[in-house]
């Protein structure tokens, strides 16, 4: 039976915030842990991470990976200096991971860690998968996890991130830093269910965009235009835009059916361009030709209200089953590039209280602030950009 711990710090030498995390997640259990899980900011060195944390529990699994800021029981932090840990007791786990997962080769590399992970448990339910989010197929991603465990396995987690420069993204596993890489978590106690659910309170404005030519997870034409440039014709800034520029402002919407639109609260899922090569625009799924893509206007209003009815719904699934962990993912311009530190912690808030327990503590929480995030919409695996998507484990 697994057992969750989580603590989150902002320290500048990474190995004493190591240390500072396993201290606060564990006390002076030194012998118990199995599975150490970290988000860091940019300003740590990813093979301290790795090396400092075999140094005390060598026994253990030790992934981690990078983010543009983390949120933790502590709170939120979004400094080159955050590290978040969720550290877990117990065997009812597998992990597999690849390197070199890129948007041509998505579904080969997932299929290669579903595989992997159904070679070393029995019993999977959940999986936690966590990829470079710079340049991959997340459609293919759940494809490939779902031709070997089925639809009703649900996939949850993120893709890593930078500082919102779109240039570089870590992922790392016992004892490689990875740049392009992808690690899975199966989890197989069978005490234990996730519910997952994401929104992101953003609203589709304009005329579409169509697109007109494209392959794969590239949009190479907009309007029968060179995609990159006409895309930053329609947001109103200069040709010489990085793709940081436009994350900010820059959602792309497209449209849901009529149920998935009162499930989400939204009628529109967005998208996020994380990297372009000349005029070819990297999307984070598969477009297809002819897709209607809007651009899109936040409303703050919209956001706290979808974030009440999100947890509202959460509840009313969990009902009295114990809360015994949650993950997170957010996307990267939800956090102080779109609300002030004001905003930013009011809206933490309003995510965590609701499942804190009877004295009032928030349960271990692992959240970070990533380029994409999954959780399932009508019944299905899917991806998402620029929400908040919460994974909440309960002991059934």
């Amino acid at each position: 039976m697994l057992e969750f711990f989580s603590s989150s710090v902002r320290i500048v030498n990474t190995k004493r915030s190591v240390e500072e995390c396993l201290e606060s997640a564990l006390g002076n259990d030194t012998k118990s842990v199995d599975l150490l899980i970290y988000h860091a900011t940019l300003g740590h060195d990813f093979n301290d991470i790795l090396t400092k944390s075999k140094e005390l529990y060598p026994n253990a699994d030790v992934v981690a990976a990078s983010c543009c800021g983390i949120v933790g029981k502590e709170g939120v932090s979004e400094s080159m200096k955050d590290m978040a840990l969720m550290a877990i007791k117990g065997k009812d786990y597998a992990l597999a991971h690849v390197d070199g997962i890129f948007g041509y080769n998505s579904y080969q590399k997932a299929l290669e860690i579903a595989n992997s992970l159904k070679s070393k448990k029995s019993g999977i339910n959940m999986i936690y998968f966590l990829a470079s989010g710079i340049d991959i197929n997340n459609t293919e991603c759940i494809a490939a996890f779902e031709s070997v465990f089925g639809e009703n396995v649900t996939l949850f987690g993120a893709t890593s991130s930078d500082n919102m420069k779109g240039v570089v993204s870590y992922q790392a596993v016992n004892d490689t830093v990875y740049e392009n890489g992808a690690y899975a978590i199966g989890f197989c106690d069978p005490t234990l269910k996730v519910h997952t659910q994401a929104t992101h309170g953003f609203l589709a404005d304009g005329k579409p965009l169509i697109v007109t030519k494209s392959s794969g997870h590239i949009i190479k034409e907009l309007n029968g235009k060179p995609a990159w440039s006409e895309y930053l014709k329609h947001l109103a800034v200069t040709e010489n835009a990085t793709c940081g520029d436009t994350i900010p402002i820059g959602a792309l919407a497209e449209e849901l059916s009529d149920d998935l639109m009162l499930e989400y609260g939204n009628s529109h899922i967005l998208r996020v361009v994380t990297k372009h090569e000349g005029n070819d625009m990297y999307y984070a799924t598969t477009c297809k030709e002819n897709t209607k893509l809007w651009l899109t206007i936040r409303d703050e209003d919209l956001i706290f209200n979808e974030m009440t009815n999100m947890t509202d719904t959460l509840r009313s699934k969990i009902q009295n089953e114990e809360v015994v962990a949650v993950f997170h993912a957010d996307c990267l311009a939800r956090g102080r590039f779109l609300f002030n530190r004001i905003f930013k912690e009011e809206l933490v808030a309003k995510m965590q209280n609701p499942f804190n327990n009877n004295n009032n503590e928030c349960p271990p929480w692992l959240g970070m602030y990533g380029f994409g995030e999954f959780a399932r919409l009508g019944g299905k695996n899917t991806y998402h950009n620029y929400t908040t998507a919460l994974y909440v484990i309960t002991r059934i």
